[in-house]
């Protein structure tokens, strides 16, 4: 579905800069970005959707600090 959306001029530079970083489109970014919004497993919220990993603001994942010891089998998960 198509759509359009009005953003602050330096909003949708830092996006299209964000996107580039990541060799991903700007749709993907946003589309990223509300899914990681909406997703009920956001910080806050009830549950993870069983990810045992997040991604930072780059893209890249990382294991949020935990109280638990890091596995072969969470390691073979990532």
């Amino acid at each position: 579905m198509k759509t359009t959306l009005d953003l602050p001029d330096d909003l949708l530079i830092e996006a299209k800069s964000a996107a580039a970083r990541r060799r991903i489109s700007l749709k993907a970014l946003i589309e990223h970005a509300l899914r990681r919004e909406l997703s009920p497993g956001r910080p806050g919220a009830s549950g993870d959707n069983g990810r045992i990993f997040r991604l930072d603001e780059d893209g890249l994942p990382y294991v949020p600090s935990r109280k638990g010891r890091v596995t072969s089998e969470s390691v073979y998960r990532l």
